[in-house]
């Protein structure tokens, strides 16, 4: 089978694979749609995505769909020809974490795509893959391939506002413009806000994100003078999100968010906190929630996709064949010309 692996900083290369074998309660998948996500592209463009180092070959991808070619036999849920949305994330299910109800923080996942541990936990890049009954929820005929594709990163939108509490009524900023940060947005509307504020440095991404619901967009770079003006009088927000990965962002959520507010962080950190007022935190009470990948989420996010409660297809910028995965990256990265591109098979 055909596979796409990440051998270091800005090597990707294609190759040919042995499938794997198929166990009794197990499903193989032809893939059809990957989406190529921000970690994806650290690990493409600079070998690592914080301290997880590529140290063999990486098949990357954990935004996947595919049609069922063959299944175990034990499985029940689903039968060849079915079309399916990848659930990324095989639990244990025994681990304390597990057990409780987060099964994100399992102790031994296997989560498409990462690698946080060696040997790597390869992704869905490729034409094939062998996944659990459990990863697969199967989708309609009316959804593409390449919106179902969304079921991942619609998933980490959702958990990440399920976990800020209600939002009824809310005043709500989203500090990134990316996938996620509109997906927020999305979800932030869904789940009854009044106004959602989307910030970010790139014009292409706000329109995108006013397209789908952002009653406000401020390019921070251009007017930091708005921020301001949401800080004024200890901060005008409700609930902020912070999905740009930046200390500069975070500051901005600290800035804006009134006394007793709400800041998730979704973007995994970089750069410099030197000017980071974490100080605030404690003088505004304010309550400070770390959202990591998804639980249940994800049947919730492919469920909205197939039902049509979502319409993301606005944040669809190409599909690419498997063959032009270069270029397929090289257009992810560039912000001002694409939201969220996929691989196709």
């Amino acid at each position: 089978m055909l596979n796409c692996a990440i051998h270091g900083a800005q090597d990707l290369r294609l190759d040919e694979q042995q499938p794997e074998a198929l166990g009794p309660t197990q499903v193989r998948v032809g893939v059809k749609a990957v989406g190529i996500c921000g970690s994806d592209l650290h690990y493409y463009r600079h070998g690592k995505v914080g301290d997880f180092v590529i140290r063999e070959p990486l098949t990357p991808g954990h935004e996947a769909s595919g049609q069922v070619l063959e299944v175990g036999a034990a499985v029940t849920a689903v039968r060849p020809g079915d079309r399916v949305a990848l659930d990324p994330a095989r639990t244990c299910g025994v681990c304390r974490y597990c057990r409780q109800g987060d099964s994100n923080h399992c102790e031994s996942v296997f989560f498409f795509g990462s690698a946080s541990r060696y040997p790597h936990m390869q992704g869905a890049m490729r034409e094939q893959v062998v996944v659990q009954e459990k990863q697969c929820l199967p989708v309609p005929d009316s959804l593409s391939f390449e919106l179902a594709a969304f079921g991942e990163p619609l998933a980490v939108a959702l958990h990440a506002v399920r976990s800020a509490g209600t939002l009824l009524g809310k005043t709500v900023m989203v500090v990134g413009a990316g996938p996620i940060g509109a997906l927020i947005l999305m979800a932030a509307r869904l789940a009854g806000a009044s106004r959602v504020i989307v910030v970010d440095i790139v014009d292409e991404t706000l329109a995108t994100c006013a397209r789908v619901g952002a009653a406000r967009t401020i390019n921070v770079a251009r007017d930091p003078g708005a921020i301001d003006e949401l800080a004024a009088g200890k901060g005008s927000v409700d609930v902020c999100f912070e999905a740009s990965g930046n200390y500069a962002g975070l500051a901005n959520c600290i800035r804006a968010t009134r006394p007793r507010g709400v800041i998730v962080t979704v973007g995994t950190l970089n750069g410099s906190s030197e000017q980071c007022p974490f100080n605030q935190i404690m003088v505004k009470s304010l309550s400070v929630i770390g959202s990591f990948r998804f639980v249940d989420e994800y049947a919730w996010a492919v469920d909205y996709l197939s039902r049509g409660v979502l319409d993301v297809s606005p944040l669809l910028t190409a599909a690419m064949p498997v063959a032009r995965v270069h270029d397929a990256f090289a257009l992810a990265a560039d912000r001002h010309q694409a939201m969220k591109v996929m691989v196709t098979f």
